[in-house]
């Protein structure tokens, strides 16, 4: 017996001596081996296959483009023209329905319709995907200078309301296409009202608000993606717990050991 096990089982506890002298020393061993868990990962829904990249890097390329290309860059004139005809009222409901989706999923869990991860790990997922629409929304808008319909400042591509809100949609059609199709979508519905009013309120082109929703998308698929990596930053790795009940003789008494490697 190694050190390391006589170490171990000597520090165990001893149920009972039961058995005198001349008892039968029959040895039965149980090995259980459990390996621990931090959630029910798919690893499929985990992985950034090129599937989940062709919507948003679609929308992400029209919203790129429309800074440049003549025909896209008229369609945005020609699109707030027709928003000022109508002499829509300026509200600001889109400070709200950008994290309508999000709120949604936090309050259908409390009501128990359950999504794809617990509290924890999808506010995990939500947080980070919000970090990385930030950053890169941010990042884009100092670095593009493209001046607001209303001339306010030079901070309107991409659109990041419109980033967020189908961010939040993309994180609610994530935790819910699995279980309930039709709820997982209505998310969405909430984010192109996002992006409807940004316009509504002339303080972004069509094409801002095209480009934000592919960034928004493609912020909360490299959430899920990242989230098994920081979930391991978070937790440690993964350890195994192995378990051993052995009987002994000892002194003259039989008695049972319990081994416990963490």
């Amino acid at each position: 017996m190694s050190n390391y096990l006589q170490k171990t089982v000597f520090g165990l506890f001893i149920l009972a001596s039961v058995f005198g002298k001349g008892q039968n020393n029959d040895s039965i061993q149980v090995h259980e081996t459990k390996i621990d868990s931090t959630s029910a990962l798919n690893a499929d829904n985990n992985t950034l296959s090129y599937k989940k990249l062709i919507v948003p890097t679609a929308l992400i390329g029209y919203g790129v483009a429309s800074l440049s290309i003549k025909g896209l860059k008229q369609l945005n004139f020609s699109t707030r023209d027709e928003i000022n005809e109508h002499k829509p009222d300026h509200i600001r409901l889109d400070n709200y329905s950008q994290f309508a989706p999000a709120a949604l999923v936090y309050g259908l869990n409390a009501f128990g319709v359950e999504g794809k991860h617990n509290f924890r790990d999808r506010s995990i997922i939500y947080a980070t995907s919000m970090l990385i629409t930030s950053a890169i929304v941010v990042a884009l808008k100092h670095i593009v200078k493209e001046e607001r319909p209303d001339h306010s400042n030079d901070l309107s591509f991409p659109s990041g309301h419109t980033a967020i809100a189908f961010a939040s949609a993309q994180f609610m059609f994530r935790e819910y296409k699995d279980t309930d199709f039709l709820l997982s979508i209505s998310g969405y519905s909430f984010a192109v009202f996002t992006g409807i009013y940004r316009m509504l309120n002339d303080k972004h082109w069509f094409g801002d608000v095209v480009g934000g929703a592919g960034f928004g998308i493609l912020s909360t698929e490299l959430a899920y993606w990242l989230y098994p990596k920081i979930n391991n930053l978070l937790r440690g790795k993964n350890k195994s717990t192995s378990t051993m009940i052995m009987p002994f003789y000892q002194n003259k008494a039989v008695g049972i050991g319990l081994v416990k490697n963490f």
